[in-house]
């Protein structure tokens, strides 16, 4: 490594000053404008640049404790109103009506602070990348420090394995390596200079910088800090990721909105009734209140809370057992909203494997099927297969292949891993579909020497002697310089021809443009100038074997699933920090991007906001783009209207993990810091697990629009009882506790086993919902007003009749009570289709939950008819057998009238245009 020392002296840039873009800059430059030298700086002036730039660490965010996260819990319009009911019930000295709403309450309350689940910590994980130690020079001497303490100008030191303590500037390098996927998503790890680059030069392409939080994967290297803490790249990331607050999902949008505007109309509803029932009927005020209450109770879903907290939990363990992990319950229900998968390309799309696809030698192309590291396919010709023998060219090019390697592959349980360089690991299992193995080929030709590969010289060599002593030379590295060390070529009788450096560049040109990264292999055959190879010994003399091809393909089963996203009408666009040529060549084997064009991270931070929102409509490949290149895109879309999805799994995701209206981080090789910003990962990295995700999220929504389509008639059906006592001036026909057992236990027990409805066949044929699509069609307006004014004249019939036979007020209301609970578990039975009839095995008998509800409410029952505890807290009273068959009765006419409309709806053209 070479070192280089400051050409001025000048006092080093502070934190508040603007930054240079130090990849622009020499490295003598940097030494120069941060006054540092090779020895480092001195420990008087590192504490004094450390009290003026602070500690090399990040700042925490403040959050929110348990406590105000519980009490947020009671932040809703209708927990309003019952908590004001509630007061005002036990002033009246209501204490029972007083204890039910409280509970209620406290119910709801609970349910919504479990759900929220732990805080946020993406921050958290971010900090965590950050190196605990720095080997730097200080005072001329080489010592460990705590990496808080690291200032700009300190000379660092880096080492295979080392996590990168700060931002650098490199100086010094020698075969270095750094993965910067987490930083980047390039998806192989960069190899490293001290050259000064381009001021546009995206991240992944500032040669001479190494960033805090990447990982030396080989060799070692000196740099002079560049930047620390909150200033480095890292930290510009965790400054980002602070800022975005996360959105809220569809359903919660669209219930809040439900929320909101229900409660004005319960308020609207209530103070008119009240007024009119003091002022025109001529009831106490205490009693209209009462009376007011039992029509709140009646009207406010206190089941929904719950019920949505269950039906998402169910969601979540379906999805667990198709291997994503969902981190936030309302994500599970936001994946079925989704109208665009901004999927990363590197293990998400693509299998993370190296494969090699094409070999070219001796004026033929050859291709190589199977993918991935599992060493089954063959090379083909023409679409024929071949035997190697029969290709002396393919089968020299196969053993430079194989023996000019350093990696090694093994087999681990049902799969196959590489030890070493991917691109390595690639030319192995060439061999093995070959026949060439590394051990047979190693013993047969011994290793004497090597050169190893490094960025100056971009080739690697092997030095090899057969059983007769004879030396070949073996080099494998970038195409033009394989090229300039060649002085022939093998033809295809594996004799030496003339090498036509104009077909190879064709070729090259050809393979580059199909995706493919390239390699060239070619062998020299005579001892070295001396007992082993030198620099000297690759300067000419080389026979050209081949050209490979080769790229990380996409998985087969996430073909599949980008094909099913597209039946499903959701769009799916790559964005990814490799180059435009590579992504552009996976986006048309997957059928994303096709005909359009792939824009780069450069050509999106040239574009203004409205530009933005055009161009992301209109091209699903998106290259080399960064932290604010994603985030942008995200916000872009969601700007235009769309419900978003975005996978990830680097810090350099995380912002964007954070925004969409759905995160996805990848399970295995994703960092911490995006599975903390992400609302669900996944356990196996793959595609297709996303769009069988979304199939449940669509199948959770449906259940949950089935169950607000069950509860929303019952509650109405008790407020119009009210409603209607009070215009005619009627004896309250329910009370409000009586009504809050309807609700909270009753409709609940219920109404929970839609939440057990399987997936509906061809859900995943039919478009995304529109993302402003309220949770009541017109529709359902119209269902919910027939079905309430069945069971409204169920219940109300019931309790007139048995007060116009002499019955107790008592055994009246306990009649509308079961009345009323009798039509709802009818009602269960037609809501588990909507549109569909119930009148076969499959609907009546098909979901298990819905008859076990049906029993365990029939139990609750009769318990609440014929236990004294109940008689005495709710007022109702033992019924007859007789009783019992009048009740049958008003359940029937619920299901039978219901079961009517749908068949209407399905065989009428008007239906079928009401119902769309």
């Amino acid at each position: 490594m070479t070192d280089r020392a400051p050409t001025a002296s000048r006092p080093p840039p502070t934190a508040r000053d603007a930054s240079p873009a130090w990849h622009t800059l020499t490295a003598a430059d940097a030494e120069a404008l941060l006054n540092t030298r090779e020895t480092g700086l001195a420990d008087d002036e590192a504490a004094r640049r450390l009290a003026e730039h602070g500690p090399n660490r990040l700042p925490e965010q403040r959050r929110r404790g348990p406590l105000m996260r519980f009490l947020m819990q009671f932040h809703n319009v209708l927990l309003y109103v019952m908590m004001v009911s509630a007061v005002i019930t036990a002033i009246l000295g209501h204490w029972i009506d007083t204890g039910v709403l409280l509970a209620a309450v406290l119910i709801n309350a609970v349910i919504g602070f479990i759900q929220e689940g732990k805080a946020e910590s993406a921050l958290d994980a971010i900090r965590a990348m950050l190196s605990p130690h720095a080997l730097v020079s200080r005072n001329g001497e080489r010592r460990e420090i705590d990496a808080a303490e690291l200032v700009p100008g300190d000379v660092v030191h880096l080492i295979s394995g080392d996590r990168v303590p700060a931002d650098l500037r490199l100086i010094a390098v020698k075969e270095l390596r750094i993965e910067e996927a987490a930083l980047t998503g390039e998806s192989l790890p960069v190899e490293k200079g001290v050259d000064a680059v381009d001021a546009q030069a995206p991240l992944g392409d500032r040669y001479g910088m190494a960033y805090s939080g990447t990982v030396v994967v080989y060799g070692q290297a000196r740099g002079v800090v560049v930047a620390t803490g909150s200033h480095t790249e890292l930290g510009r990331i965790n400054q980002m990721l602070s800022g975005i607050e996360a959105m809220s999902t569809p359903l919660l949008r669209q219930v809040d909105r439900f929320g909101r505007a229900l409660a004005i109309v319960i308020l609207a509803v209530c103070a008119l009734l009240f007024l009119v029932g003091t002022l025109w009927r001529g009831h106490t005020p205490a009693d209209m209140f009462m009376m007011v209450v039992a029509l709140a109770a009646s009207a406010i879903p206190e089941g929904l809370p719950a019920l949505m907290t269950v039906t998402l939990a169910l969601g979540v363990q379906r999805m667990a057992k198709r291997r994503a992990i969902v981190r936030r319950l309302p994500a599970v229900e936001a994946l079925g909203s989704v109208t665009v998968i901004c999927s990363d390309k590197t293990g998400t799309l693509t299998r993370n494997e190296m494969t090699v696809q094409r070999v070219v030698c001796a004026g033929q192309a050859f291709d190589v099927s199977g993918v991935g590291y599992e060493p089954g396919g063959a090379c083909t010709l023409d679409g024929r297969a071949i035997e190697i023998a029969n290709y002396p060219a393919l089968g020299q090019a196969v053993r430079a292949a194989v023996l000019c390697n350093d990696a090694a592959l093994r087999p681990d349980g049902s799969h196959w891993r590489v030890e070493g360089d991917p691109t390595e690991g690639a030319l192995l299992v060439l061999g093995e579909k070959a026949g060439c193995t590394q051990d047979e080929a190693g013993t047969a030709w011994p290793r004497i020497d090597s050169i190893p590969f490094e960025s100056e010289n971009r080739y690697m060599a092997t030095l090899h002697r057969d059983a007769t002593g004879e030396a070949l030379t073996y080099a494998k590295g970038a195409p033009e310089r394989i090229l300039d060390m060649c002085v022939d070529q093998m033809g295809r009788d594996g004799a030496p021809a003339a090498l036509d450096v104009d077909h190879w560049r064709r070729m090259a040109t050809d393979t580059a443009a199909k995706g493919l990264r390239l390699l060239a292999l070619a062998v020299k055959r005579a001892d070295p100038a001396q007992a082993g190879l030198s620099a000297a010994d690759m300067e000419g003399g080389y026979t050209l074997l081949a050209l490979v091809g080769m790229m990380d393909p996409p998985r087969s089963e996430a073909i599949a699933a980008v094909a099913r996203c597209h039946d499903a009408g959701i769009v799916v666009k790559m964005i990814t920090g490799d180059h435009a040529e590579t992504a552009r060549a996976i986006g048309a084997q997957l059928d994303i991007g096709v005909g359009k064009p792939a824009v780069t991270g450069a050509e999106v931070a040239l574009m203004d906001d409205a530009t933005l929102r055009d161009t992301v409509m209109s091209v699903d490949v998106f290259a080399r783009a960064s932290p604010e290149h994603k985030l942008r895109l995200v916000q872009a879309l969601q700007a235009s209207g769309q419900v978003v999805s975005m996978t990830g799994d680097g810090v350099n995701d995380a912002p964007a993990l954070k925004r969409a209206d759905v995160g996805v981080a990848m399970g295995l090789k994703g960092t911490e810091a995006a599975k903390e910003a992400a609302d669900m990962v996944l356990a196996d990295d793959n595609f297709a697990t996303i769009a069988a995700a979304v199939q449940e999220g669509r199948g959770v929504y449906d259940n949950l629009r089935k169950f607000v389509l069950f509860m929303l008639p019952t509650n109405g059906g008790e407020a119009l009882i009210v409603i209607v006592a009070i215009l005619f001036n009627l004896a309250l026909p329910i009370t409000p506790a009586q009504v809050l057992w309807i609700n909270l236990v009753t409709s609940s027990c219920l109404g929970l086993a839609l939440a057990f409805e399987p997936v509906e066949p061809g859900i995943m044929n039919r478009p995304p919902r529109p993302p402003g699509q309220p949770l009541l069609s017109g529709f359902f307006v119209w269902r919910v007003l027939m079905v309430s004014v069945l069971m409204m004249a169920g219940g109300l019939g019931m309790f007139l009749w048995e007060l116009h036979n002499g019955t107790s007020i008592e055994t009246a209301r306990t009649m509308a009570v079961n009345a009323i609970v009798m039509a709802e578990m009818f009602y269960l039975l037609n809501s588990r289709s909507v549109f569909g009839s119930i009148l076969n095995r499959e609907g009546l008998l098909g979901n298990r939950y819905v008859l076990i509800s049906i029993g365990v409410c029939l139990l609750l029952q009769l318990g609440y008819t014929y236990l004294p505890i109940m008689h005495t807290v709710f007022q109702s009273a033992p019924l007859s057998l007789l009783n019992w068959a009048e009740v049958l009765g008003a359940g029937l006419l619920v299901f039978c009238v219901a079961e009517f409309e749908k068949w209407v709806i399905s065989h009428t053209p008007l239906g079928k245009r009401l119902a769309a």
